[in-house]
């Protein structure tokens, strides 16, 4: 395992397919690079980077969040400092055999307290909220498409396609549905009716791809997270599967009762990403999985035992292309002054530094180019050393 603690500085429409609901505005599927796999989660309601992956090591801790000490207790460690909490189980043995690392007091530019104003930063990627209209990821996939022989899918595991995939590069979504499977009589009637559209009928063609691809899953929504990790890898592992993924998460605004309502999110989260790299078998080496969320939460626990919208929290990179093992973090301390605004985690690590860096990386990018056009405006530079070369 390497060094635990790094510093730094440290149709337009829808179509019902049985089973399965996908949503495709203008074009069905976007372009990517090679074999390489990308899995975004996005952690909606600002989950605890605090409880995520506790600062045990800091002496100042204890006197913020004494409450919850105990739940560390022979918690899985990285390093001396961090505790990774007990309910992440698959993402720790993830970390301890090198395929996953945190970044920590990491942040968006995003500076207020808005759940709906920092989300649409973060799945935009612009400078302000509201200010762009696409975002990041689509524009990602426009990216990874110039000049690229062929259009791996970018698809959303959702019912409706989320901000950060929305714009020009198309992109397609998959989410199980509790309708009546479409008889094979009338798939075939709706093949016929768009073989000479030039637009429905590419369309019409990966649609019934994916659902093939899906095959009969049972489900019919997505509140297994074991059992929608594993359609996402049967969404992925194959050759024509999507190369770009997006998942999200709610149930993370943990206001009250932290230390009983947290664990219930994590062991969800956790068995996600457990059952997604079982499913992705040998495309695991390939794959990478970035966890993020829209801020953090505050340093103290409240009077209800939870706690408030924050500033600075936690990242997570997860894959067998991540090199693991490790929490990158310039730590700012928990110290009444080094707390920001006197109440939260301080930011010190650029979240948009640490995507954009992950990107360069995992998809061969030169780094300019991808903080330039994923999330323009910025003066930090992408973060490297994430991605095994």
């Amino acid at each position: 395992m390497t060094t635990a603690f790094d510093r730094r500085s440290l149709l337009a429409g829808s179509l019902v397919l049985g089973a399965g609901t996908l949503a495709m505005p203008r074009l069905a599927f976007a372009k990517s690079a090679g074999s390489r796999n990308l899995l975004f989660v996005l952690l909606r309601g600002a989950a605890d980077g605090m409880a995520m992956l506790a600062p045990v090591g800091d002496p100042a801790f204890a006197a913020l969040r004494g409450a919850a000490l105990a739940d560390y207790e022979g918690a899985p460690r990285l390093g001396s400092f961090f505790a990774i909490h007990p309910a992440l189980s698959e993402v720790a043995a993830a970390a301890q055999s090198g395929e996953a690392l945190f970044v920590h007091a990491t942040a968006t530019a995003y500076r207020e307290r808005s759940h709906f104003d920092a989300q649409n930063l973060l799945e935009t990627g612009g400078a302000e909220p509201y200010g762009t209209k696409d975002g990041w990821l689509n524009r990602l996939a426009a990216l990874l498409g110039e000049g690229a022989p062929a259009t791996p899918r970018a698809l959303a595991i959702a019912q409706a396609v989320p901000l950060a995939l929305r714009g020009d590069a198309p992109v397609s979504n998959y989410a199980p549905s509790a309708l009546p499977a479409a008889s094979e009589d009338l798939l075939a009637r709706v093949s016929q009716l768009y073989a000479t559209d030039s637009e429905l009928g590419p369309l019409w063609e990966r649609a019934l791809e994916t659902k093939a691809m899906a095959q009969d899953d049972g489900l019919r929504n997505l509140r297994d997270a074991s059992a929608a990790g594993e359609l996402a890898a049967s969404l992925m592992r194959d050759a024509g599967g999507a190369r770009i993924g997006m998942i999200e998460l709610g149930g993370w605004d943990t206001h009250a009762n932290q230390r009983f309502a947290f664990p219930r999110s994590a062991r969800g989260l956790d068995a996600l990403l457990g059952a997604y790299k079982a499913g992705m078998g040998a495309a695991w080496a390939n794959t990478l999985v970035v966890v993020a969320t829209e801020f953090g939460r505050t340093a103290r626990l409240n009077g209800t035992g939870g706690t408030d919208h924050g500033t600075a929290g936690a990242a997570l990179l997860m894959g067998g292309a991540v090199r693991g093992g490790r929490v990158i973090a310039d730590w700012p301390g928990l110290a009444e002054r080094q707390l920001f605004e006197g109440r939260d985690l301080a930011p010190t690590t650029a979240l948009e530094s640490v995507i954009a860096g992950a990107m360069a990386e995992h998809f061969a990018l030169d780094p300019k180019r991808a903080m330039a056009r994923l999330f323009p405006g910025r003066d930090s530079a992408p973060l490297s050393g994430i991605v095994r070369a």
